[in-house]
């Protein structure tokens, strides 16, 4: 397996970038649910009234989902930045270098445990046929015509989040007054537990624990917000 560093890179490099937009939207989800359900929950604390509610989630949805989408637009234009920057500078140094940079690969594919024959003849040859992308790959995981989009990245968090959203606010919404709030904490406990269980799956960690950490957090959550509602009411009101 080692002999062939090479074979199913691209595909591979595919599949775990859709694997980690996923797993970002499932925690982008995620985060819409606790942040808007402790939202509503702690306003229900307060006042019954529908219309004191449906504003506050409204401002929560929208709110959040802006600020999720501002902070993946910001982090990956910088990490694309940085991919860019290193893209450059590889460019440069086979330009300027390029018998100290086809040593520098051969040495990379020693590193992987082919003998000094094979990993010149496998470093020529790939410096033959694209010098730069073999640099990349293999120097700096990188993939110029897969680099991140900062604008893929915000709307996905976006859509996420506002997805997650929904559901607490049409929980709290929906029943009648008396059942909001029971009905919310099952509804998001229960979301909870499907988006731990799905980012477990994917990450590759024990689902029970992934989902009962979610679960026992946002449940924390939830219960800190309607009290400090209720006692905000009580003694406000």
């Amino acid at each position: 397996m080692t002999s062939h560093p090479h074979a199913g890179e691209p595909h591979a490099a595919g599949l775990g970038q859709r694997l980690n937009w996923l797993r970002a939207g499932v925690l982008g989800a995620n985060d819409g649910i606790v942040s808007v359900a402790a939202l509503v929950v702690g306003v229900a604390g307060v006042t019954t009234d529908t219309a004191a509610l449906f504003t506050a989630g409204i401002a929560g949805l929208v709110g959040g989902a802006i600020s999720m989408a501002l902070g993946e637009y910001v982090s990956v234009s910088s990490q694309r930045d940085t991919e860019r920057s290193l893209i450059a500078k590889e460019r440069r140094e086979l330009r300027e270098l390029p018998e100290a940079e086809l040593d520098e690969l051969t040495q990379l594919y020693r590193d992987r445990g082919l003998s000094e024959a094979t990993a010149r003849q496998v470093a020529t040859e790939l410096t033959a046929h694209d010098a730069l992308s073999a640099h990349l790959e293999i120097e700096l995981h990188i993939d110029q015509d897969d680099l991140v989009n900062p604008w893929h990245a915000a709307l996905s968090s976006a859509v996420a989040f506002t997805l997650g959203a929904l559901l607490p606010l049409l929980a709290i919404l929906l029943p009648p007054p008396e059942w909001r709030v029971p009905v919310t904490f099952v509804a998001v406990l229960i979301a909870l537990a499907l988006t731990g269980t799905v980012a477990a799956h994917l990450g590759g960690a024990p689902r029970g624990r992934s989902a009962l950490r979610l679960v026992v957090g946002g449940a924390l959550a939830l219960a800190a917000t309607w009290l400090i509602g209720t006692l905000l009411g009580t003694t406000v009101v």
